[in-house]
């Protein structure tokens, strides 16, 4: 089993509902969901082009999936969340919009966010102690040869590239898609995300997701809410 912490609205939020409709899973029920066919974007081309994304249902990451340290149980992991949740203040991101990313379509802050990134720090760090050493194939999976030095030091010591200077908030949308589809899809999904994406975003809780096993779906397991001890755990 590998755990990831996520950046993941919650449920019954606005967000989180479209968020789940777009890709066609809701990862807080397992459910399968109905893609709707939106002006300029057929259900069926929507579902073609969030297929990898949907099998990680609808987050940013804060820090990647690991597997626990030997010796680390789940229940320390959540005792960790609880403290976690204790010692970080919510906040809010002021405006998240729909942006390209490396070809895909995503939805990014629209302006830098300090406190963002310092929680996303925050997160990397204090649950480095419960994750395991990638293994070599770990490290292959994510291509090191195409790294720049910095993300490849990151990959090396905190199993992620894209950590600290090099992180980059964004909850995926797409594929890859080519430039004349990127304004076509890009217009359909700020339709789709207008109703949430209208006010700032609020960062309550932070969301442990876990894959039961390779290649399954991710799935969330529970949320801390910050400055309080109460871990909820969803219904299995």
């Amino acid at each position: 089993m590998r755990y990831a912490f996520y950046f993941s609205p919650g449920p019954g939020d606005t967000l989180h509902e479209l968020g789940a409709t777009w890709l066609g899973r809701d990862a807080a029920t397992g459910d399968a969901i109905e893609h709707p066919d939106l002006e300029g974007l057929g259900a069926s081309e929507l579902a073609s082009i969030t297929g990898p994304a949907r099998r990680y249902g609808f987050h940013a990451t804060l820090k990647a999936p690991f597997h626990l340290a030997e010796g680390t149980s789940e229940a320390d992991l959540i005792e960790a969340m609880g403290s976690f949740g204790e010692q970080t203040d919510p906040f809010e991101i002021p405006s998240l919009v729909v942006g390209k990313l490396e070809g895909f379509l995503a939805l990014v802050p629209e302006h830098p966010c300090t406190e963002l990134n310092a929680f996303a720090n925050s997160v990397v760090e204090a649950f480095e102690p419960l994750r395991a050493p990638l293994s070599e194939k770990g490290i292959e999976r994510r291509n090191p040869e195409s790294l720049s030095s910095a993300e490849l030091r990151n990959l090396m010591r905190w199993g992620y590239p894209y950590v600290f200077d090099q992180f980059r908030f964004h909850m995926t949308l797409t594929t890859r898609l080519t430039e004349p589809d990127i304004t076509r899809i890009g217009n359909a999904a700020r339709a789709h995300f207008a109703p949430a994406l209208a006010e700032p975003i609020q960062v309550r809780a932070l969301t442990l997701f876990v894959e039961p096993e390779p290649g399954a779906p991710f799935e969330i397991h529970s949320r801390t809410d910050l400055r309080s001890a109460s871990t909820e755990r969803l219904p299995a």
